[in-house]
Parts: structure tokens; C-alpha cells; sequence
């Protein structure tokens, strides 16, 4: 109504706070208190079997103490055998892989030599005094007389013979004290025979000097043709070396004079078939199906009549006597782009033979890095590769000899090539570089060049595997119209027919070929299978269990930081905060204080202070946090509530 004041309605009490949330919904980590009570809740919680037993069994401390060493010996023992576990995966073994393929296989390359080093017209003198030379000395030293000429001119080829370096001696030996008597014994009935020569009290062998003649040596040898081959073989070498090129050109009808006959596959070859070059020992080389030729020899059926078929002219027409001792022809199997070392790899023919070779082809593929000492292409070897081909091990060492030779001696060694710019060695030129080479190649046959360590095996390597059989060609009965058709037909005119011709075969005995592959032995898959088995046997758990243990570990190095940092700040935080402010509160004027805690008096005649003012004025609050009082909201309710002294009804 009008005139009527408007009620207000009364305040009503205030919605009651919120309760304070608990030490549990607070907390985001829980960590226990104790190591005791962390040790219990693994204990009682985990997968692990036997744990429990550390627990149920603490009023028996015989049990408590029996399982806690089982426990412990079965946790060293599961250990021991993860050491080894581990010991065998970074021991990085391999397991050898044999599979049998079978396919059409390429033909391999196939080389023949003729056993007859060449004489370039170029030389040919200096060659043919090397010869008379020899001769003279055969003649010293043996009493072997090749010719009618040497007696009648014996002391002009003694002056020859002086006016070449590095003369062939006879060096006496003498025989040891003890031994002199039974020696002699035994060469009795020699030297009856051959008062001359006496093997027993000399060698062979040409001396040889260092720039400076201040240091020699003699090369010597226990056999006097080994003795005349090898100072023969070095003489030559100087010779051959001055030639500007060591590679002559093939001649029109060479290929011609020296195989008959050539068919693959039951036919004739031709000259896209094969490549042509000069060995400085076995002569003039062809290799047929090399990487040069148009197309390659392919096998798509095994046997004799489906494979490589060469009819070898073997006669010695021109050939060096002191040099090659053998006759026939010199045969090497290797692959396409690979060179053909003839001195290791290579096998000689028999003349009057026919020679059948079956293969069998055989791959190894090899782990390199950490599995294995391998190279893929040789790019980490530190040695150069003088061939331009294809990485081999043999194309390795022969480079790191030569290597070593030009470092050393000053001049290329003429059976391996040389890098651009480099001579070959001639006494000529270099007076020297026979005491340096033999020196070199004493100390690369003892590996002290470390040619044979640094030189590593190829990861992949196709080898052949070659069986011989021999048969005599042409037989009795057919040799009369066979050796009437080499005449025709190739202008064959050689007396002793048999021993100027061989036959040689090479083919697959069978299509199948193996493959040796390594694979690793131990890979992760299979560790972490034999670490889970381990676990499994000792303790009956699976990965979980591994987290679980993990967590544990993680709890006892949180509890132990935690408790360290609480030492630490017992130690030098907390109580001198304390005493600061206790002596800051004792000198605090009250009028100083805030409102809130020490209100000011409004008046004398102002009503008195109630009982919780006189509360607030009488017990003011700490200045430090650490009594955890909690100040209630100012209100008519906390008033009532507070105005009671502790010690009031």
C-alpha cells in the first residue's frame, strides 16, 4: 500500500564452502613413505612369482630368509644368462645358408697362353747377346757346351759376359764342422763322377747392391737351373722394359698359327668371341667371352659337346729356351670382369692330350660390417686399384705390391701395371731395383707390408670349380687322317707330329649351382625371445613383470630424493626461517599489524571489544606458514562461534 515501507527480505545464512579437497584427490603421483612400506606393496601386488612369499612368511624369518636368497640366486642366475645372451648377439655370429639353384648360366671367360714369350724385333739383339751370354756361363760354370762355338771363342765371351751387371757366380758353402766329415762321406761318389761339380760346397746365385754399394747381397739358390732361370728371367725384364709399349699388336694370322680350331655350342667362333693381349712369360693371351666380346656365352645344356672346344697349335717354333722350360699351353677360367693371373690361378696343357674341364659354378655371398671383414666394391680399401676392374683380392695385393715397388724403388714392376707417368724398371736407368725389389719381396712374402691385412675378401665372389680328365689325341689309329687335315688346312709341318698339338674341352658338368649366403645368427627378434624364455624360466612372467620391476626402481629413486631433499631442507631452510619469524612477530608494534588481525579502537565511546576481537588482539598469527592454521571467513556465524575462549563453558 502507499505510504507502506517495502520489506526487505532478511540475509539469509551463506551457502556453506566447499569441503577442502583431500591429500588423495590432490595428489597426482603417489609415493610411499617408507622403503619397508614401498617393499610390502610390491611384494603383495606383483606378477612375479615368489614375491609374495617375502611377505606371507615375515613372522617366520627361516622362510623370510630362504626365499629372500632364492630370490636373489634366481635373479643372479637369470642375470648371468642375459650376460650371455648378450655376449652372443654382439659377438655378431652368422649362419651359412646353402641353396641349390638351377638356370641357364652365362659362360664363364676363358684364357689360353702359349707358353712362348714373345721377341720383338725391336730387342731382338740384346736378346740374342743375353742368350751367348748364358750360354758362357753354362759353359763356366757347368762344363755344358751348346754350342761348337763356345770353345773356339771362349775368351771373347768371357769379356762379354763381364760387361753385364750382376754376373751368375758359384759361391761356396761352408759345411759346418760337425757335419764336414759325414759330408764328405756322402758326396764321394759325386765327386768321382763329376769332379767339376760338387752341390754340396757351393751355390749359385749374382749379387746385388744398394745405391751406394754400401750394402750387398747374393740371391742365391741350392739348384743351378733355378739359378739360370731366374738371373736369365731378370735380365730379360730389364730388356723387355725398354720397349715403349709392352702390349704389341696382334698380328694378322697370330690367332690363326696358334688355334686350330675354336667352336661354343657346335659353332664357330669368331673374332668378336675373344681379346687379345701380352703376357711377358707365357707370351701372346687370348680370352674368349670376356666383357669385351658383342654377345655372351650362354649354357643351356650341360656336357662336352656344349661347351668351349679348342684345337691348340703347341710347337716351340721361336720360342726362349732359358726362359720357358715347358711346352704346351697355359689355361685360366675366371669371370668376365675379372683379370686373368695367369702365375695363380692358371693350369698347363699337355700336348698330345686332350684335356676335358668340367665346371661347376659356386657363389658365396658373405655379411659385411660388423658381421664379417668384407668389402662390397673395394671403395673402403686403402689401396688403389691399378687394374680398372672389377675388386678381387688378387687385384688388390698385386696393386699394393706395385705400390710399395714405386714408393721404394723408384720404377714400376713390369708384370703388373703401372699408374700413369711411371717407368719401368731398367738397370739402366735404375741401378739399383734388383736389391730393392728382392728386398720388397721378401718382406711382402712375410706380410710385413700388410699388403695380405689391408687387402680384404669381396662380400660376393663367383668361383668355378674345375675337374680335369685326360685322354691321348689324336689315338693311333686316327692320328694319320687327323694330322693330314692340320696340314691342309692350317700349313702344320712339324716332324714330331704328337707333341706340336692339344685339344682342350671346358664345360659344365651340370646346371645347378650352389649358393653359400650368410645370414645372422642371432638377430633382435631372436635375443628378445631368448631374453623373454630366460625370464619366463626363472620367474614364470611376462613383459609386464619387467614394467613392474622398472616402476619399482623408479619409486625407490623418487622416495630416495624425496627424502634426501627433505634432509636437506631440515638442514638449511626450515629452522632458520623459523627463528627469523619469531623475532619478526616479538618486535611487531600492534598498530603495525594489519586490519584484519589487530583492528583499530574507533572511540572511547564506542561499544567494547568483543570476545573475538579480544581473541584476534591477543593471540596474533605467526608470520611463518609451517602451524597450518586456516583463517575462517569473516561472518556472524564465525563471530558466535569464535567468541568463546578455549577456556569459557
Amino acid at each position: 500500500m502507499k505510504g507502506d515501507k517495502r520489506e526487505e527480505p532478511e540475509p539469509g545464512p551463506e551457502p556453506a564452502a566447499p569441503p577442502p579437497p583431500t591429500e588423495e584427490e590432490e595428489a597426482l603421483l603417489e609415493f610411499h613413505h617408507s622403503y619397508r612400506e614401498l617393499f610390502q606393496f610390491f611384494c603383495n601386488n606383483t606378477t612375479i612369482h615368489g614375491a609374495i612369499r617375502l611377505v606371507c612368511s615375515q613372522h617366520n624369518r627361516m622362510k623370510t630368509a630362504f626365499w629372500a636368497v632364492l630370490w636373489l640366486c634366481t635373479f643372479g642366475m637369470m642375470y648371468w644368462q642375459f650376460g650371455l645372451l648378450f655376449g652372443e648377439y654382439f659377438s655378431y655370429p652368422v649362419s651359412l645358408n646353402i641353396n641349390l639353384n638351377s638356370e641357364k648360366l652365362v659362360f664363364p671367360a676363358v684364357t689360353v697362353c702359349t707358353l712362348n714369350p714373345y721377341r720383338y724385333t725391336e730387342i731382338k739383339e740384346e736378346l740374342e747377346e743375353l742368350d751367348r751370354i748364358t750360354e758362357q756361363t753354362l759353359f763356366d760354370l757347368y762344363k755344358y757346351n751348346s754350342s761348337n762355338t763356345l770353345v773356339a771363342h771362349a775368351r771373347g765371351r768371357r769379356d762379354l759376359r763381364e760387361s753385364l751387371p750382376h754376373p751368375l757366380q758359384r759361391l761356396p758353402v761352408p759345411a759346418p764342422p760337425h757335419a764336414a766329415s759325414r759330408v764328405r762321406r756322402s758326396g764321394s761318389s759325386l765327386r768321382d763322377n763329376n769332379p767339376q761339380v760338387n752341390r754340396k760346397d757351393w751355390k749359385i746365385g749374382f749379387q746385388l747392391c744398394n745405391q751406394n754399394k754400401s750394402d750387398c747381397f747374393y740371391q742365391t739358390y741350392s739348384s743351378g737351373v733355378d739359378a739360370v732361370r731366374e738371373w736369365y728371367r731378370f735380365h730379360y725384364i730389364n730388356i723387355l722394359s725398354r720397349r715403349q709399349d709392352t702390349s704389341p699388336s696382334l698380328e694378322e694370322d697370330a690367332l690363326g698359327k696358334f688355334i686350330f680350331a675354336c667352336r661354343f655350342n657346335q659353332a664357330s667362333c669368331n673374332e668378336a668371341n675373344y681379346s687379345h693381349f701380352h703376357h711377358p712369360m707365357y707370351g701372346n693371351c687370348y680370352t674368349f667371352n670376356d666383357k669385351n666380346s658383342s654377345n655372351l656365352w650362354m649354357s643351356s645344356i650341360s656336357g662336352v659337346n656344349n661347351g668351349l672346344s679348342l684345337t691348340l697349335r703347341t710347337e716351340q717354333n721361336d720360342f726362349i729356351p732359358l726362359l720357358s722350360t715347358v711346352t704346351g699351353a697355359r689355361v685360366m677360367v675366371h669371370g668376365q670382369d675379372e683379370p686373368a693371373f695367369m702365375d695363380d690361378g692358371g693350369f698347363n696343357l699337355r700336348p698330345g692330350m686332350e684335356t676335358s674341364i668340367s665346371m661347376s659354378k659356386e657363389a658365396v655371398a658373405r655379411l659385411g660390417g660388423d658381421y664379417g671383414d668384407c668389402t662390397k666394391n673395394g671403395s673402403d680399401v686403402p689401396v688403389e686399384n691399378l687394374y680398372g676392374t672389377k675388386y678381387t683380392q688378387q687385384v688388390c695385393i698385386h696393386s699394393c705390391f706395385q705400390v710399395n715397388m714405386i714408393r721404394e724403388c723408384g720404377c714400376a714392376y713390369i708384370f703388373y701395371p703401372p699408374p700413369r707417368g711411371v717407368e719401368f724398371c731398367d738397370y739402366r736407368k735404375h741401378n739399383s731395383w734388383g736389391y730393392c725389389y728382392y728386398k720388397l719381396q721378401d718382406a711382402f712374402s712375410s706380410d710385413r707390408l700388410g699388403c695380405f691385412t689391408k687387402c680384404r675378401k669381396p662380400c660376393s665372389v663367383t668361383t668355378y670349380k674345375l675337374s680335369a680328365g685326360y685322354s691321348r689325341w689324336p689315338s693311333v689309329t686316327s692320328q694319320d687322317w687327323v694330322f693330314k687335315m692340320l696340314s691342309r688346312q692350317n700349313n702344320y709341318t712339324i716332324k714330331n707330329k704328337r707333341d706340336g698339338v692339344a685339344k682342350l674341352n671346358i664345360f659344365f658338368k651340370e646346371l645347378n649351382y650352389k649358393t653359400n649366403s650368410e645370414s645372422p645368427s642371432v638377430t633382435t627378434v631372436t635375443l628378445l625371445s631368448n631374453l623373454g624364455s630366460q625370464w619366463s624360466l626363472w620367474f614364470g612372467s611376462s613383459v609386464l613383470s619387467v614394467v613392474e620391476v622398472a616402476e619399482l626402481i623408479f619409486d625407490l629413486l623418487a622416495i630416495t630424493f624425496l627424502m634426501l631433499l627433505r634432509r636437506f631442507q631440515s638442514q638449511y631452510w626450515s629452522p632458520g626461517r623459523g627463528r627469523r619469524g619469531a623475532q619478526e612477530v616479538a618486535s611487531t608494534p600492534a598498530s603495525s599489524l594489519p586490519s584484519r588481525f589487530c583492528p583499530h579502537p574507533a572511540s572511547p565511546s564506542s561499544s567494547p571489544l568483543g570476545p573475538a576481537t579480544s581473541l584476534a588482539l591477543s593471540a596474533p598469527p605467526p608470520a611463518y606458514a609451517t602451524l597450518g592454521l586456516r583463517l575462517a571467513p569473516s561472518g556472524p556465524t564465525e563471530a558466535s562461534s569464535s567468541a568463546h575462549a578455549p577456556g569459557e563453558p
